[in-house]
């Protein structure tokens, strides 16, 4: 189990480095350009988003190794430590903004999440109890809920158009959907891995891995082009590991501790999880330390209408 989690906190690292030079890229895109290839088009002559790239491939490299050894509820909660360490860069940049309840938030999501691990204790997971229905549900479920929860990002409620804010909480919440599925693919391809390149390059995986993993990217970029971090990590955070837990369960068998007084623990502990992980992403450093970053980076440029585009919209995209 040690190994496991120091691979799955490798895969943080990495996962956290990509969130942050991906927000960095996507932040000065234009609003015409959301849910439009122009974004990808935007990003490709943005430097930093093949950083995030690079960060990401290094990190899903991690998530399998740790896949390998271990459960996806045990796995994806760990990795979801990643809010922890965007903190910690954004801390190390513009220390004068870290607050004392800041602080207070972190030391308690990383507590929270320690004791909801030791008292569920994930285990028994096995291959051979995934079924080709419960993938073709699983995944016909996952499809049908982030196709509704970016309809609802995007939906306009009488004439008001949605908020960035809106739109990237809910973007982002639609995308934690996504990965939650992905790792529950990455964990099918890591049980081939073993087998040779026969097995895996004839087994499904690799090629749902990245279907919806370019589908679950493409949906992540317009979160983080549509609003801050602020807004995007607490969904991020939360809902990808609840839903690779969620499928661990159903797909692969896993088993979590249903003590009673386990439960009532872990529901507490929940609770200040969530707490944490919201104050955490309120921190004013997360709000605004990119601010700069983002005026020098939206310097004028021309229109896909051949007008100029103003760097004014940039005051919504921080951190």
């Amino acid at each position: 189990m040690t190994l496991t989690i120091l691979l799955a906190l490798a895969a943080s690292i990495f996962t956290a480095s990509s969130s942050v030079a991906q927000r960095v890229a996507a932040a000065p895109a234009p609003d015409e350009m959301s849910f439009s290839l122009k974004l990808l088009g935007f990003l490709l002559h943005r430097k930093v988003w093949f950083f995030g790239i690079f960060c990401m491939i290094a990190g899903f490299g991690f998530q399998v190794a740790a896949l390998r050894n271990g459960d996806l509820a045990l796995v994806q909660p760990v990795i979801a430590t990643e809010l922890l360490f965007v903190f910690g860069y954004l801390a190390i940049r513009d220390r004068h903004r870290v607050r004392p309840r800041d602080g207070l938030a972190a030391v308690g999501m990383a507590v929270a999440l320690g004791i909801i691990l030791y008292l569920a204790n994930p285990s028994g997971g096995s291959q051979a109890n995934a079924t080709s229905w419960h993938w073709i549900l699983s995944g016909a479920s996952t499809l049908v809920a982030v196709v509704v929860v970016s309809a609802l990002a995007l939906a306009k409620f009488g004439r008001r158009r949605p908020s960035p804010v809106r739109r990237a909480a809910l973007l982002a919440v639609a995308a934690g959907i996504g990965w939650g599925f992905v790792a529950a693919v990455i964990k099918e391809l890591s049980i081939h891995i073993n087998q040779g390149p026969y097995a895996v390059f004839t087994n499904w995986s690799p090629y749902v891995l990245l279907l919806t993993g370019a589908m679950t990217m493409f949906v992540l970029s317009n979160a983080f082009q549509a609003g801050p971090l602020a807004a995007t990590q607490p969904g991020l955070t939360l809902v990808d590991p609840l839903v690779a837990s969620l499928l661990g369960i159903t797909i692969f068998g896993e088993h979590l501790s249903a003590a009673p007084w386990h439960l009532v623990a872990e529901a507490l502990a929940a609770v200040i999880l969530v707490a944490s992980v919201i104050l955490l992403s309120g921190s004013p450093l997360i709000e605004t330390t990119e601010a700069a970053t983002t005026t020098e980076d939206a310097q004028p440029h021309a229109s896909p209408m051949g007008r100029t585009a103003h760097p004014s919209r940039t005051h919504s995209h921080t951190l």
